[in-house]
């Protein structure tokens, strides 16, 4: 089930990459582009149903599995002692981040403090931790899938919540394409579940749209960072004046605030 789901996102991409609208596949099989939406969100495909999307992108169902193939061979996450390593130093932490969002050499000289040869030797070094193959003309390919993350609590993480959360929060998330909320409430665990999964679909939409905005000029791109949260928590305020002091969840307690 997982690899079907897989080759339905990497059908996906061929549509975007080509500029193929959930309408216009919608038009040639002869369906509403809610049931398209649908099709895709579930990913609940036919053989049939996907060799008429393959059609319309004029490619072949083989190209698909090969390209399958090439995304399965690449890197999810990195190793602790990988990402231990990139974040140990400020400027092959930089470089990684950079080649995650598809900089290239040159760009990223032209926008930081780098030296071209310096930069060369930070990119051979994670060709050599396998982030990148460093090819000639110091092109840079990467070696991580586009469902690449951080480990969680890994050191990557970790150093966000110690150095740069605070930095992170410090502003007022009213500027243009920005936006923060903080809800406190009360839900039964089938909510909550739901609500996670829909985070989760949130999370995933980010990554897809990072990936197809890679094709555009550096110009048009700027970094965005989207925190997403959900957890039991009580303010420690307000579990202080419990009576068992006990984390269970009690018949009364303040939802909102």
């Amino acid at each position: 089930m997982a690899r079907s789901d897989a080759l339905v996102d990497v059908l996906k991409r061929e549509l975007r990459s080509r500029g193929i609208t959930y309408a216009q596949v919608a038009h040639r099989l002869g369906l509403s582009e809610a049931s398209i939406k649908r099709m895709f969100s579930r990913k609940q495909f036919t053989l049939k149903r996907i060799d008429q999307v393959c059609q319309l992108t004029n490619t072949e169902f083989s190209d698909l599995a090969r390209a399958l193939h090439r995304e399965e061979n690449l890197l999810s996450r990195l190793t602790l002692e990988q990402e231990t390593e990139i974040v140990s130093d400020r400027k092959l932490f930089l470089v990684a981040v950079c080649a995650l969002n598809q900089v290239n050499l040159e760009q990223i000289v032209a926008t930081y403090d780098l030296a071209r040869a310096e930069c060369i030797q930070l990119l051979a070094r994670l060709d050599r931790l396998g982030f990148i193959e460093l090819q000639p003309g110091n092109r840079i390919k990467l070696l991580v899938s586009h469902s690449f993350s951080w480990l969680p609590d890994g050191p990557i993480q970790r150093f966000f919540r110690e150095q740069a959360h605070h930095e992170y929060f410090r502003s007022r998330f009213d500027r243009p394409a920005e936006f923060m909320v903080v809800v406190n409430g009360m839900l039964s665990r089938a909510s909550s579940a739901a609500l996670v999964s829909r985070l989760k679909r949130v999370a995933r939409e980010f990554s897809e749209m990072q990936n197809e905005d890679m094709r555009l000029p550096l110009a048009e791109r700027s970094a965005m960072s989207l925190l997403v949260a959900i957890r039991h928590w009580e303010l420690q305020a307000f579990a202080e004046l419990r009576r068992d002091k006990a984390p269970a969840a009690r018949t009364v307690r303040p939802g909102r605030m």
